[in-house]
């Protein structure tokens, strides 16, 4: 069973920083393109960074510029860099693996992520 566990959320000020944390059993980290989304009370979940099995990034303009999606490979591991942090990236955060653009596992737990003064 494939599983994929998100960590790093918290409270945090208009401005500051979290780094999420997606960590995988198996490989399926390193050989995968993993995406992070998010879901905000009553709207609907979208991405917000994808990263390939080869590297390349992409994010929607909504947070490009502030966020960072990266991998280490040596940890099983895809982080989540969030800077300049807005009321508005108030969400659940998830990450999955993608193909052909659509997530592939069931949904985990998530972590939250709340932006407030």
């Amino acid at each position: 069973q494939v599983q994929l566990v998100e960590s790093g959320g918290g409270l945090v000020q208009p401005g500051g920083s979290l780094r999420l944390s997606c960590a995988a059993s198996g490989r399926i980290i390193v050989i995968n393109h993993i995406a992070w989304y998010r879901q905000a009370p009553g709207k609907q979940r979208e991405l917000v960074a994808l990263i390939t099995s080869d590297g390349r990034t992409d994010y929607p303009d909504s947070v490009k510029g502030r966020f960072t999606i990266s991998r280490d490979n040596a940890l099983n591991t895809v982080f989540l860099q969030m800077n300049g942090l807005k009321p508005e990236d108030t969400a659940i955060y998830y990450c999955n693996r993608v193909i052909s653009g659509r997530p592939v596992y069931s949904w985990g737990k998530g972590t939250l992520v709340t932006v407030s003064t």
